[in-house]
């Protein structure tokens, strides 16, 4: 009879040591040692890799567009590249609640229509749980088969006998393998699970959705090797107080990365939301002071977002610097510009800068909106209404230019804007202006002239 080995195994990176260790010495985490069990005699990998062609001449290979599948969801379809790719496998990771399972039986449901069978795997709910929110989603499929169950095995052998045209895992931390002596959930059986699941999807052509569990970093929970193997991850973002959702490609093997796609929880689910821009928008305050829109690109699709600041004499010895939405760090960069290079005092000030909607944005472009916000506030002077800006500011107050600055004014165009403020050498190179009246700033005081004056 093998003997069972103990040993601690990092559940962030998947370091193993034979003893118990506070702090990993390789990625450095605290208090992620657990303890795990394996026996000599059972293999610790049981990849069952797919079959795979010999060596060949990449002219040899025979070439062709992927074939994809709509889910029926049109903003789903659009941070998938245009569909779903067969064999394909897609992580979808979230907050607790945010509608992860809400998304996928939602498109499962879609997908029944032409795909055939949808296999949904639950090792978190039972059937009744899920008849429940479908019934809330007014779903009723005799094509979407549910199966509660955690061992892997199982759920293969269940896949390789019903052929489905479709499988959702919910959620790879709660499946195991039998062949690995510890907890679902830790660092081994989750890339043992997600491996097997991998090499079955690409053996059948099967598309495989799996959900994901995140740490309170935000991050998806288990080994990175988790988001290396698969062909798409997709993160679920939003804030718990809106009822805007949006759903992120951070990796795509078939299609653009940091595509996002915008939907609307509801009571009816989710719903996908065409046009965000004027949605954001749409209870926007006029000609008040600290107020003004950015145009951000996420991925391919332009977005016009509110920006607002709030500044005011602190109380305390130490003033606050709070943003929700934009990078901490982005924002204390831009105040210092202002206090040193425009010469607004700004360090007796509390400032506060917040993204309407609840989305984040994670690009440069919009540091002219955020100084002229802070500057509009300072003076209570509001910013032209139908003004949109984009820019990036460096540190020695000078503009510099952004990306894809024409599809930016397009979409500002279609809502009915009517001035752009924009850097200097995007405007030499504008080839379109769409109606616009567009005004070139090279430096921060550029900015605060044309903006806030």
């Amino acid at each position: 009879m093998s003997k069972i080995k103990t040993f601690y195994q990092c559940q962030a990176c998947g370091y193993s040591s034979p003893k118990w260790l506070g702090r990993c010495p390789d990625c450095g985490a605290w208090n992620t040692m657990v303890e795990e069990k394996t026996s000599p005699g059972r293999s610790m990998s049981a990849h069952a890799a797919f079959a795979r062609s010999g060596p060949q001449p990449l002219s040899s290979v025979s070439g062709g567009r992927e074939k994809r599948m709509s889910t029926g969801i049109a903003e789903l379809d659009r941070v998938l590249g245009g569909g779903v790719v067969e064999g394909s496998v897609i992580l979808v990771g979230g907050d607790p609640g945010i509608g992860k399972s809400t998304l996928l039986i939602q498109a499962g449901a879609r997908l029944s229509e032409g795909a055939g069978k949808v296999l949904y795997v639950s090792g978190e709910e039972s059937p009744e749980q899920i008849k429940l929110r479908a019934e809330r989603l007014s779903i009723n499929s005799d094509n979407i088969i549910l199966l509660p169950e955690t061992n892997l095995e199982a759920i293969i052998a269940t896949a390789a006998s019903l052929l489905p045209g479709v499988v959702v895992v919910d959620s790879i931390q709660t499946m195991y393998a039998e062949e690995l002596a510890s907890a679902p959930g830790s660092v081994g059986q989750v890339r043992e699970c997600a491996a097997r699941l991998m090499s079955f999807a690409k053996k059948s052509g099967m598309p495989l959705f799996i959900i994901g569990h995140v740490t309170k970093e935000g991050a998806i929970a288990g080994p990175r090797v988790l988001e290396h193997i698969v062909d798409t991850v997709l993160y679920f973002e939003g804030d718990r107080g809106h009822s805007y959702r949006m759903l992120r490609t951070v990796k795509n093997r078939f299609g653009s990365t940091n595509e996002i796609g915008v939907f609307e929880m509801t009571d009816a689910g989710l719903l996908a939301i065409e046009n965000p821009s004027e949605l954001f928008l749409s209870e926007r305050p006029q000609n008040v002071s600290g107020s003004t829109v950015v145009a951000s690109m996420e991925g391919t699709r332009p977005l016009l977002i509110e920006l607002q600041a709030l500044v005011s004499p602190t109380t305390f010895g130490m003033p606050r610097r709070t943003s929700m939405g934009v990078d901490f760090n982005r924002v204390n960069l831009l105040v210092a510009v202002l206090e040193k290079i425009a010469g607004l005092h700004l360090g007796g000030m509390d400032i506060f800068i917040n993204v309407v909607g609840g989305i984040k944005i994670i690009e440069p472009a919009v540091d002219l909106g955020v100084v002229a916000a802070i500057a509009s506030s300072l003076r209570e002077i509001p910013i032209h209404p139908k003004t949109v800006l984009c820019g990036e500011m460096g540190l020695s107050g000078e503009v510099r230019a952004v990306a894809q600055v024409e599809a930016r004014i397009r979409e500002a165009a279609k809502i009915g804007f009517e001035r752009a403020i924009l850097p200097k050498t995007n405007k030499a190179r504008l080839k379109e202006t769409f109606g616009l009246e567009i005004i070139e700033v090279n430096n921060v005081e550029d900015l605060l002239e044309a903006a806030v004056s």
